[in-house]
């Protein structure tokens, strides 16, 4: 289940992409009010997102935060992965954070990972070819 956090960053990162490109960096207050976030947790949130690449941010009077590169070039993948870590929903089948799971009697023949690897590559495979351009599309087309 995706956590608020990662809605939150979705939300924030869907509309910074409905912004022009090349336009004015814009302030945090403003993606908070119009992404409907609480300022608190997208300053912890943009900087997350600053630090992995996906924004650059600006500072001083004119400040403010931009994408790093061009909508079609962000997926919501990398965007829950730099929030979340991983997308596996077990250690065991996480290809950045692998752990076996300490029950498990032979990785080999569980089922529960088998399914489990299944939902991690359909997940990955849509999510990484979902990007923002694509999402804000789709949303104009389901309105």
């Amino acid at each position: 289940m995706l956590t608020q956090r990662s809605r939150y960053a979705l939300r924030a990162m869907l509309f910074l992409a409905q912004q022009p490109a090349g336009g004015r960096p814009i302030p945090m207050t403003r993606i908070a009010a119009e992404a409907n976030v609480p300022r608190k947790f997208l300053e912890l949130i943009l900087a997350d997102l600053r630090e992995s690449g996906l924004l650059h941010s600006h500072r001083g009077k004119m400040g403010g935060y931009c994408l790093s590169r061009p909508t079609h070039l962000i997926s919501l993948g990398e965007i829950i992965r730099v929030i979340e870590g991983p997308l596996a929903l077990v250690p065991c089948v996480s290809r950045t954070a692998y752990r076996s799971c300490k029950d498990c009697k032979d990785e080999a023949t569980c089922a529960i990972r088998a399914a489990m690897a299944r939902v991690r590559d359909e997940t990955a495979r849509i999510l990484d070819g979902t990007s923002l351009s694509d999402a804000n599309a789709e949303d104009l087309e389901a309105a």
